[in-house]
């Protein structure tokens, strides 16, 4: 699917950053640490190799939900959410009721889930972590996940998961964040930082690539798979509104691997080189936002299924004579 604009007005006159002054900067958004004041914990035991903090997720989320002005770094999520909406329209028996009976909201946040508006369908609440689904087997028509499992460690048994709750025949659709997501906020802080202190640190998130993530779906036992990619820019006015607003959204880099803080001459360099490289020519700079859009369904025999092998009654060599005259054709 080709790529598009969506432009956010330049919010000229913001400040800075909304967390730490110029001379230790809490890296915030995807390439940073979160909120101010969470601090690092140690490996999860359990013997099991985590790549994110689940519980460093929580907090961030927590603390970007109750930001008095939390709704204005909600355009990502709105974006993507309605372009996931639409692909549940485009299933025409992705819910066999004429009417939704209920709704179920699921996050590892219970300040996200106290956001949610009213809606006249009936909902309920449920504090769960995505990684450890609380529901039965079979139980839902349709599961919906927008912007969620990139965060998860255990993607693979996340979707295994997914495919247990949902009835036969049911549908899933899910949205996350790609490998090129930031590319060029990736791109300028590795530069600042091999050049101002001999060396970089991952500051941005590892993601799922495309190519994977049929397989993964495919693995979790899934058919009639759809993946496709989506890409959404969005213009800031520097670098520091990038770092701000991915703060704002929840979005802070929760990876065990992460660097706390960044130097001020680190991201002055980096404000430097992204606008150098990136930059537009009405003075803003561009952040990608890779989405990865799935679809799968749960099998059942009503589904269709592909031909036997060897079914086959025509050969693709005969379509090459379609339109030739015969040898009986002559006069």
């Amino acid at each position: 699917m080709s790529g598009r604009l969506c432009r956010r007005l330049l919010r000229l006159g913001c400040p800075a950053s909304s967390a730490g002054g110029w001379s230790r900067l809490s890296g915030g958004g995807l390439n940073g640490t979160g909120p101010p004041g969470t601090g690092r914990s140690g490996l999860s035991g359990g013997g099991r190799m985590n790549v994110f903090s689940r519980e460093m997720k929580q907090r961030q989320k927590d603390w970007a939900a109750q930001l008095q002005d939390s709704q204005q770094y909600d355009y990502l999520r709105q974006e993507v959410g309605s372009r996931v909406a639409d692909r549940v329209y485009d299933i025409a028996r992705c819910v066999p009721q004429e009417v939704v009976e209920r709704f179920c909201l699921t996050d590892v946040s219970q300040q996200s889930l106290r956001r949610r508006r009213p809606s006249e369908i009936p909902t309920h609440c449920v504090l769960a972590d995505e990684e450890f689904l609380p529901f039965k087997e079979n139980t839902f028509d349709l599961v919906v996940s927008s912007l969620a499992l990139h965060w998860i460690n255990d993607l693979p048994g996340a979707l295994r998961q997914i495919h247990q709750v949902l009835k036969p025949d049911g549908v899933f659709i899910g949205a996350m964040v790609g490998g090129e997501t930031l590319y060029e906020l990736r791109c300028s802080l590795q530069l600042a930082e091999t050049e101002r202190e001999g060396g970089f640190s991952p500051h941005i998130s590892p993601y799922t690539a495309v190519t994977d993530l049929g397989n993964l779906l495919g693995q979790a036992g899934f058919n009639m798979l759809t993946v496709d990619i989506d890409d959404i820019q969005v213009h800031y006015p520097g670098i520091m509104e990038v770092m701000t607003d991915l703060q704002g959204m929840g979005e802070s880099n929760c990876a065990w691997n992460r660097k706390s803080l960044l130097h001020r001459d680190t991201i002055l360099a980096a404000a430097a080189i992204y606008k150098e490289m990136y930059g537009s020519e009405d003075g803003s700079i561009p952040a990608t936002f890779e989405i990865l859009y799935m679809i799968g369904w749960k099998p059942h025999e009503s589904q269709a299924k592909p031909a036997k092998r060897g079914s086959a009654t025509a050969s693709f060599g005969d379509l090459s004579k379609t339109g030739q005259p015969s040898c009986t054709d002559q006069p």
